[in-house]
This record gives C-alpha cells, sequence and structure tokens, in this order.
C-alpha cells in the first residue's frame, strides 16, 4: 500500500517570520495524520522552518537546487548545501521552471541523478499545457517527460522518487482535472515506469496530483486508485486550508 505524500509548494512567498507562524500552526493541525506532510518552502524560509518542523511530523523541501555539488554559478544552491541544514526532500522540473528559466528534460534529469546523490527525494514535475491537451497529446508528453526525468537511474532511485503530474493549465486557474482524468494520466505514468522498469517498481512509485487542488477536491481525487496525494500549491500557503487536504481522510 503506497502511502500519501501531501507536498506544499509555497513558490516565492512568505519572509521567514511568516513561514515560523505557518508551521507552527500546521503542526498542531496535522499531528495525527499517518499521511506525509512536507512543506517546499523558499530558500530563504529553509532553515526557519526546519528548526520549527522540528520534532514534529512535517517534512521541509527546497523548490530546485543545482545538479552541480559547487561551482561558479551565482545564485544557485547544491545538493549538498541543501543537504546539510536538513532539508529532506526537493522539486525538480515545475512547470515554472521550465517556463520562465529554461529547464528542460536534460537539465531535469540532471537535477534528478544529483539530488539522489546527495541523499534527497525529488518530487519531479510532468504535465501538458492546454494546447497539448487539446491536441490529445497529454500522454505523449507525460510519458516521454517521465522517461527522460528516470533516464539512467537504478530501480531502487525509482521507487524512492515521487513523480507529480501537473497539468500546466490547472496550476493556479482554479481549473481542476477530473479525478477519472487525473487518475487516467497517472495511470499512463504508471504504465511508462513499469515499462523501463518492471510492474513492481511501479506498483511502488508515489505519484501524485496537483493542480488547483484544495480542501473540497482533495477527497475525491486522492481516494481514486492511483493518485498518492499532492502537490499542492496557493491552498498550501493557509495552514488551517491545507490541514483540510492533509486530513482529508478523517
Amino acid at each position: 500500500m503506497r502511502r500519501k505524500v501531501i507536498a506544499g509548494n509555497w513558490k516565492m512567498n512568505m519572509l521567514p517570520n511568516e513561514a515560523i507562524s505557518c508551521v507552527d500552526e500546521l503542526a498542531k493541525l496535522v499531528k495525527d495524520t499517518e499521511n506525509e506532510v512536507v512543506l517546499c518552502v523558499p530558500y530563504t524560509d529553509l532553515f526557519y522552518a526546519i528548526l520549527t518542523a522540528q520534532n514534529t511530523n512535517i517534512k521541509i523541501g527546497a523548490q530546485n537546487m543545482h545538479f552541480e555539488e559547487k561551482g561558479a554559478y551565482t545564485g544557485e544552491v547544491s545538493g549538498p548545501m541543501l543537504k546539510s541544514i536538513g532539508v529532506e526532500y526537493v522539486i525538480i522540473g515545475h512547470s515554472e521552471r521550465r517556463q520562465y528559466f529554461a529547464e528542460t528534460d536534460e537539465t531535469v534529469n540532471k537535477k534528478v541523478k544529483a539530488a539522489h546523490k546527495y541523499g534527497l527525494k525529488p518530487i519531479v514535475c510532468v504535465g501538458e499545457t492546454l494546447e497539448q491537451k487539446e491536441a490529445g497529446e497529454t500522454t505523449n508528453v507525460i510519458t516521454t517527460q517521465t522517461r527522460l526525468a528516470l533516464d539512467g537511474l537504478s530501480k531502487e532511485q525509482v521507487e524512492g522518487t515521487i513523480i507529480a503530474y501537473e497539468p500546466i493549465w490547472a496550476i493556479g486557474t482554479g481549473k481542476t482535472a477530473t479525478s477519472e482524468d487525473a487518475n487516467n494520466s497517472i495511470k499512463e505514468i504508471r504504465k511508462e515506469i513499469a515499462k523501463n522498469y518492471g510492474q513492481e517498481v511501479a506498483d511502488r512509485v508515489i505519484i501524485q496530483y496537483g493542480g488547483s487542488v484544495k480542501s473540497g477536491n482533495a477527497k475525491e481525487l486522492f481516494t481514486t486508485s492511483d493518485i498518492d496525494g499532492g502537490l499542492v500549491g496557493g491552498a498550501s500557503l493557509k495552514a488551517d486550508e491545507f490541514a483540510k487536504i492533509v486530513n482529508f481522510d478523517k
């Protein structure tokens, strides 16, 4: 039985004092959940969030990382830097990184390999645009992105990678894929993993849904056969709302 992993992506929001307050409030609201709770916060909040989350069931993740260990990469942060302060998860290849910062399938793959090398758990984002969806290319786009992101990984590393299916047309738009459509897309991702790494590995990989997830639709999405939790954007900025999503099964 795969565990549900519900991760919040704060994007470029929250000052350190706000992060401390939010983590502190959230910890009280999710202390009894059996689901994995992750908050992926801006770099400036990481240390404060990790300190505040100590002795709670909240894990802290970063929103990006460079694939090199160190070097002349002004403004970048490496895997060892994240690991050194207690970061456990890292989002890789979010559509906003691909769209605004020229991330490619190749750099995503390098970052996934680096995350595993330095002991971080990658949450790899895949998803189609509205144009691709309307052209009937959803399955091809997301399975190709998945295959290229995982290229060269061992079976054990694949099992330790979370895939987040985030249809780009649903991110921050208020539009959400139906639970059936989201589940079917995730089934296709799982089939692609099975084709390349075997059914046993595919059955163990956690695949989340992301795209305007909120307390009102979380239960419907997360109780389908193949959706293993969510990568939550705006709704994760409010502790009470995010707690309702985490506690969808209560």
